[in-house]
């Protein structure tokens, strides 16, 4: 794995080791992440390890710009290749070590089973002696015996191999969700955005988006505090999630501001599913939690924006951004049009 010479084993538990100190952070797991976590649990950079210590005892959480700035200056100033081939590294390290305990603990039942059928064919018959045919019995059984602890051994191997690719699966998608509302977050949807242009670029199956704003938040948030606040944008995100199916994605894009990426839609699709989440959050009633008392009604804002081939993602997203902000302007709890690219 690049400059490390661990072997497959001491990087299997390194990741191991690595992987809850990883999901702490406010970060999500990517090359550099992997990188930096996995020199500070091997020990191999003393001058990292004292200023990632030195930051957690001050009761920092590092993100994503303490991050880079760790990397630049305590494992490379070259670029982030380096990086990303310890993240390549520790894929391979799981998988080789999975692969390996399958193929091996196969290997060993086969070899067992061959020769404890040879001993008793040979017994049956009287091709050996029989004080030869005890010590054969006898090599068979230890054999058998050593084969039964090898396979045990690499079954709970595989099993722990398979827990970490879970752990790292699941940290990953915490790293990438909204912790308010369970939806995914403002990083997790650039990320699926950018893959979603990539194959709309060479496709051209249609992708629209939509931009959604609660209509007067800070107002919420001085009548009936932070906490109902937190409420409401819990209420509008399960809604969201509702009206989203197979691979459309709604994240909360910041503060009381949603979004939603539709592929393979064209702009009246998006338009109806705009309009009937509008329509069934302005019908929603939300309770105050100490009276149980309605609040006054929750109305949300509506950006619709259909992907012009050849644009970038930044041109995509402000044109949507751009038609939320004409929906405020008309009065609110509406849905308007992005002009065309």
């Amino acid at each position: 794995m690049i400059r490390y010479r661990e072997t497959i084993e001491q990087s299997a538990e390194y990741l191991r080791l690595a992987i809850p100190l990883m999901s702490r952070q406010a970060v999500p797991f990517h090359p550099v992440s992997y990188c930096l976590w996995y020199e500070y649990v091997a020990g191999i950079n003393p001058p990292l390890r004292t200023a990632i210590d030195e930051l957690l005892r001050r009761g920092e959480v590092l993100n994503e710009a303490i991050s880079e700035e760790l990397f630049r200056t305590y494992v490379t100033e070259r670029d982030q290749r380096v990086a990303h081939r310890v993240a390549a590294g520790f894929r391979k390290v799981m998988n080789d070590v999975s692969q390996g305990a399958a193929s091996a603990g196969a290997s060993a039942h086969r070899f067992g089973t061959t020769l404890a059928r040879w001993t008793e064919e040979q017994e049956a018959a009287s091709a050996v002696s029989g004080a030869e045919i005890d010590i054969l019995l006898s090599g068979t059984r230890e054999m058998q015996a050593a084969v039964t602890t090898l396979q045990a051994r690499l079954d709970a191997s595989q099993r722990e191999i398979e827990k970490l690719q879970q752990d790292v699966s699941r940290a990953r998608e915490e790293a990438l969700a909204d912790e308010l509302t369970g939806l995914m977050n403002r990083r997790g949807f650039e990320m699926t955005l950018a893959s979603c242009l990539a194959a709309e670029s060479s496709e051209g199956r249609g992708t629209c988006l939509l931009f959604a704003d609660i209509d007067h938040f800070k107002r919420v948030n001085d009548t009936y505090g932070h906490l109902m606040g937190d409420k409401v944008l819990r209420a509008v995100a399960q809604i969201l999630r509702a009206n989203v199916k197979g691979k459309d994605t709604a994240a909360r894009f910041g503060g009381e501001e949603f979004v939603v990426l539709l592929p393979d839609t064209r702009i009246e699709g998006a338009l109806s599913v705009a309009e009937k989440i509008r329509s069934t959050i302005e019908s929603c009633r939300i309770r105050r939690t100490d009276t149980q008392q309605e609040m006054a009604q929750v109305t949300v804002s509506f950006g619709v924006a259909s992907y012009a081939p050849g644009e970038s993602a930044e041109t995509f997203l402000a044109r949507g951004d751009a038609a939320l902000y004409a929906a405020k302007c008309k009065g609110r709890n509406c849905v308007t049009v992005a002009t065309a690219h």
